[in-house]
């Protein structure tokens, strides 16, 4: 059997760090691009034409390319140029012979970064205005193609262990938590009223890596989730418990505002604990932990077209958190 290679952009982020361990494990030849850098991953300007072609231009052979990377804009409008560019120019400079593209996409795509949106999201739903970056890269690959196929995946929230990252819920929940038992604090829900009552669902990123790497084998858009739903309402107080604290009725406030201050805090914290984590690698997602416990509608695709098209696999949520915050103590990123 010919062995697959893979090109991984985005390979430092939460859900193609994973990717890239699970191809590797898999058998595939993986070579990761991401701003940065690091071991066994090209440091690449994407948003450069010139350095894309310049870093792609050794690596002959790559069959699939995966594409994870991000860059984030303080407004939707914004986020289009910058985010369009990089999958173009990553396209653009891929060498002959590839056979399909893999694009990480989202539930922007059925707008639900906007407001209460139809549930269960399907992939057959209809668009919404843009601007959308998610929907333009879309179209971009369907135009392009021909001679190789495309997959766009559309998680939910992902959990994953990756550090540095602005869209981590784990780590928010874990770094908040560490915070509210130093200070004597039970461990408040910061989100609006009504979204510790909506239904939610998460994806984590083991079971997202081995989803897209199942759908090079077909075309088109699939939603992935774990499987179950639920209310934070019901799950809060069990994430309480396992970092052994007490929960007090829910209080709005801004992450982003409250920790702001925490970095001295944090640094002690580290010292007294022996952790390996600075205040600056496990502070990024804070506003992101304000946008997803702001949702006071649910938030939920349904995924059954991957189901009828052969992927099976599930996660339970909660366990899902848990094993991550082992993780987390593990690395002894908290205590």
């Amino acid at each position: 059997m010919e062995r697959k290679t893979a090109l991984v952009a985005g390979a430092n982020g939460i859900i193609g760090r994973t990717l890239t361990e699970h191809l590797r494990t898999s058998g595939w030849d993986v070579t990761g691009l991401s701003r940065r850098g690091g071991p066994g991953t090209i440091a690449v300007d994407l948003l450069d034409p010139a350095d894309t072609r310049a870093k792609l231009a050794p690596l002959t052979g790559v069959t699939h390319l995966f594409y994870a990377a991000y860059q984030d804009k303080p407004t939707w409008a914004e986020l289009v140029p910058p985010n369009l560019a990089m999958l173009t120019n990553l396209v653009d400079a891929a060498p002959p012979g590839l056979e399909h593209v893999s694009l990480m996409q989202g539930y922007k795509v059925y707008g639900a970064h906007l407001g209460p949106f139809k549930t269960p999201a399907r992939e057959s739903d209809a668009g919404h205005m843009p601007p959308e970056f998610n929907v333009d890269q879309q179209q971009f690959l369907e135009r392009r193609a021909g001679s190789w196929t495309w997959s766009a995946i559309r998680p939910s929230v992902v959990g994953g262990t990756a550090l540095g990252n602005p869209m981590n819920l784990a780590l928010v929940i874990a770094v908040y938590a560490s915070i509210s038992k130093e200070l004597g604090l039970p461990l408040r829900f910061p989100g609006k009223p009504g979204a510790y009552d909506s239904l939610l669902e998460m994806t984590d990123a083991g079971l997202l890596a081995s989803a897209t790497v199942w759908a090079t084998g077909h075309q088109g858009a699939f939603n992935i989730a774990n499987g179950d739903l639920f209310r934070w309402r019901e799950l809060w107080p069990k994430l309480a418990a396992y970092f052994e604290l007490e929960v007090a009725p829910p209080l709005r406030m801004s992450l982003a505002d409250v920790m702001a201050d925490k970095g001295p805090l944090w640094t002690r914290m580290a010292s007294e604990h022996g952790l390996t984590a600075s205040y600056a690698d496990v502070s990024n997602s804070w506003a992101f932990g304000d946008f997803v416990f702001g949702w006071d509608y649910d938030m939920f695709a349904d995924t059954s077209k991957s189901r009828r098209a052969g992927f099976h696999e599930y996660v339970e949520t909660e366990e899902m958190f848990y094993r991550l915050f082992d993780e987390f103590r593990k690395a002894r990123v908290i205590p």
